[in-house]
């Protein structure tokens, strides 16, 4: 059984609960200056492509941080943005691969990105990690960010003792680990009102462009009236990657019943009041592996973790996280 570290988290008092925690943080927190990036665009096994952001470090062999964006993000998120302050501040590489489509370049296949596609974290791992030793260094981290970090752990948990040769360790902060769970709170009530009319307004235009490259790839009129994510996984997301239905790909891609099979040194960050993710769903010491560390503050939201004065920053999660990272390969990568 894993051992389920005490962490803190104050919320500042101007921020009281879930729902301000999590959209004070996306719309209005405090951005420190960071270094410009770097875009490269890989083809993929399939002959599609993705396009990966990269922050250097001063030099080519100092570690690594790749990190995994959220539902409709990419590097210009909220959260992405304090993780390059805080790679650029420990002077680390920053990378953030970008799922297919989320760049703003719409893919070239007949696919678009879901929240377990492991194969997908595998290559992109694999080949960052074989570049970065060909430029001398050794030590290469992950965090995933809530659909990022489900991603995440589904391919540690694939990957089992193998996932080392991925990466030394890796973070999943505020991942909807029980996608069936977390797919029922954001289609009920205010969440229903608030995240999902959000979500909904950047991902239909993106499927209906997919439509307009592939006519007649899904029911172009059931998705356009789609009124919640269950509706619009089960027109779009579950079919266009193999998934019988909503349901079908909520419970194949979800991570939660495969932690016990995760062997590489992980943290799972969650607030206990995530207006995404029930308290009840997230996992206990007696369902992951012992190289799992469970960190589950009362507050936060989702992908929040305000710190500071209004308008208050966002480094509460990359200083704690990111000094996780880096003491789990401190001894052994010299970091």
């Amino acid at each position: 059984m894993s051992v389920r570290e005490h962490v803190t988290y104050q919320a500042p008092w101007w921020l009281p609960g879930g729902h301000l925690q999590t959209i004070w943080a996306a719309l209005w927190a405090r951005r420190e200056a960071v270094s410009g990036l770097q875009r490269h665009r890989w083809t993929t096994p399939d002959g599609d492509f993705i396009d990966v952001d990269r922050q250097v470090a001063s030099r080519s062999d100092r570690p690594q941080l790749v990190l995994f964006h959220g539902l409709e993000g990419s590097s210009a998120s909220h959260y992405a943005w304090a993780w390059r302050a805080w790679a650029q501040r420990h002077d680390l590489h920053c990378v953030i691969p970008h799922f297919r489509g989320c760049s703003g370049v719409l893919n070239l296949a007949p696919r678009a990105y879901h929240s377990g596609d492991h194969a997908e974290v595998a290559w992109i791992l694999g080949r960052l990690r074989q570049q970065h030793r060909q430029q001398g260094g050794s030590c290469q981290l992950a965090v995933g960010v809530s659909l990022g970090g489900n991603a995440l752990m589904r391919w540690a948990a694939e990957e089992g003792a193998q996932a080392v040769e991925g990466v030394d360790a890796a973070a999943a902060v505020c991942a909807p680990l029980d996608l069936t769970a977390s797919a029922k709170a954001i289609g009920q009530g205010l969440n229903r009102q608030i995240y999902t009319r959000m979500f909904l307004r950047s991902m239909k235009p993106r499927a209906l462009a997919k439509w307009h490259q592939y006519p007649g790839l899904f029911d172009r009129d059931r998705m356009l009236k789609a009124n919640d994510l269950e509706a619009f996984d089960e027109v779009f997301t579950a079919p266009l990657h193999g998934f019988k239905d909503a349901r079908d790909y909520w419970a194949k891609a979800s991570a939660k019943p495969m932690l016990r099979s995760v062997r590489l040194p992980v943290l799972l960050l969650n607030a206990r009041n995530d207006p995404f993710i029930p308290a009840q769903s997230l996992p206990s010491g007696q369902e992951v592996s012992p190289s799992v560390t469970l960190w589950q503050p009362e507050h936060g939201g989702h992908v929040g973790f305000v710190q500071g004065r209004c308008p208050g920053g966002l480094q509460w999660v990359p200083e704690q996280v990111g000094a996780w990272l880096l003491a789990q390969v401190a001894n052994t990568r010299g970091v």
